[in-house]
């Protein structure tokens, strides 16, 4: 699976998939389950580059004594929104808005989606970021909702 990555924006960010194949209707669940997972573990949190108190421990983690204070005291890494995924031919797509999530949310799902790719369906590449010249981009295709529920703000 070759990972690729354009404009990065994270309050605005595209995320598409090619497919070996078109996806069956039980392939297009499993890649939802992915999505929608990795959504949820980041809006309650999950993905705080500055609470990773496990990971800078090392290895030997025996009779660690977990530091709430650390943790009380980290900023807020939430991600706030997440669209339907969409699919055309061998192509899926999904649209995030990654708040204040850390980078290694990033990586959390790359590394899920290769696993993913290996053990379920076979995926060619995913592109994080920027436009696809096969399937473009309309702003009502991800903002008509939020404009809709906000335009009278």
């Amino acid at each position: 699976m070759q990972v690729q990555f354009r404009e990065f924006d994270p309050f605005d960010l595209w995320i598409w998939i090619e497919f070996s194949t078109v996806p069956s209707e039980m392939e297009k669940q499993y890649i939802e389950e992915v999505f929608n997972s990795w959504f949820f573990l980041g809006k309650l949190g999950g993905f705080n580059a500055e609470n990773l108190q496990v990971q800078e421990m090392g290895v030997d983690i025996s009779y660690m004594e977990y530091n709430e204070d650390t943790a009380d005291s980290s900023l807020l890494a939430l991600m706030h929104n997440m669209g339907e995924v969409e699919y055309l031919g061998n192509w899926g797509r999904c649209w995030f808005d990654l708040g204040t999530s850390d980078g290694i949310a990033i990586d959390v799902l790359i590394n899920a989606l290769r696993q993913f790719s290996q053990d379920y369906v076979t995926l060619n590449q995913v592109i994080i970021g920027g436009e696809n010249e096969d399937w473009t981009v309309r702003d009502r295709d991800r903002r008509s909702s939020f404009v809709a529920e906000n335009e009278y703000n």
